[in-house]
């Protein structure tokens, strides 16, 4: 698998491509149903299929301060699309003179003469170039013209809910993440570096705690989730708590994660956290004891939850 980041590492067009192009952020079954296009089409003309995908986001720069938190940071994106097995990642960096290229500009010198493009697959909404004046019916009489075929592929369901990145989002932020999971074909996750916390877990609770910088911008619902941890290719079952510790007064936001088979220091490495099971909201508890108490209670339902999970 190659990764490409600037289009003039591209000595010369690839081999019969057959390219689709997008943000993909999540990386989920909706994405994934074009990449398996890209890959089908790509083995039917013996050529090498490709996945073009922007850093950043485009709307952080035509609209900075509006921007939906990621739920795929860029590095996480292109493992996905890597895992996905796509010959060639195209990971072009999104500026505004970049967005100034015209949909026909896009196709006639990237698609054609840079990389050669012999397909190209798109989902049903497509839009491309300045403004996003391009769409599907100019991609197909540009094919036309230039001789490469456009497939078209439709909107994916599970049940009666159509895949996006945007119903994906509200589920995470919701804390519905059972659902969330059904669309991205996978439990969603947040990665971070282990900070210097309040000390509290261990010292006040006899739970210590990886309290997180989170990687990540999408976080899940404030509360408490049963989660995995995967640190140096290990996994570890834990519970992870999202908010402000009322219980201790007007706290930081933080997430804390107590990780139940794991002895040793976290500080200053990066874990992966993949949540599970939504157990409860954050609430304040009279005391120390009482909330020491309900923990002991997380941990029993969190330990059942992941032995019987096998997602």
């Amino acid at each position: 698998m190659r990764i490409i980041k600037d289009l003039n590492q591209l000595n010369e067009p690839l081999n019969n491509p057959v390219l689709t192009v997008g943000n993909f952020d999540g990386v989920h079954k909706g994405h994934m149903a074009l990449f398996e296009k890209v890959k089908e089409r790509a083995r039917a003309i013996n050529g090498q299929s490709a996945v073009m995908t922007f850093d950043p986001h485009p709307i952080r720069v035509m609209r900075p301060g509006h921007a939906p938190p990621l739920i795929t940071p860029v590095q996480q994106k292109l493992n996905l699309i890597e895992e996905a097995g796509v010959d060639v990642i195209f990971c072009l960096p999104f500026t505004k003179e970049f967005a100034q290229i015209t949909a026909q500009e896009f196709v006639e010198n990237i698609l054609v003469r840079k990389i050669g493009i012999r397909e190209i697959v798109v989902g049903y909404d497509y839009m491309f170039g300045r403004g996003r004046k391009g769409n599907i019916e100019l991609l197909r009489e540009l094919g036309n013209h230039y001789k490469f075929q456009v497939h078209v592929v439709g909107p994916v369901h599970i049940g009666n809910r159509l895949v996006s990145s945007t119903s994906i989002r509200n589920l995470v932020m919701e804390g519905k993440l059972d659902q969330a999971r059904q669309l991205l074909g996978r439990h969603y996750e947040v990665a971070g570096t282990v900070v210097r916390g309040k000390n509290r877990g261990a010292r006040l609770l006899g739970f210590p705690t990886a309290n997180l910088k989170l990687i990540d911008e999408l976080t899940p619902k404030q509360g408490v989730y049963a989660v995995r941890v995967i640190f140096n290719n290990k996994q570890y079952m834990g519970v992870t708590n999202i908010g402000y510790n009322p219980t201790f007064g007007n706290g930081a936001f933080s997430v804390e994660t107590h990780l139940l088979d794991f002895s040793g220091d976290l500080l200053g490495k990066t874990i992966r956290v993949q949540f599970i099971a939504r157990l409860r909201d954050e609430k304040t508890f009279e005391n120390v004891q009482a909330l020491a108490e309900q923990i002991r209670q997380d941990i029993k339902v969190a330990k059942s939850l992941l032995h019987s999970d096998h997602t």
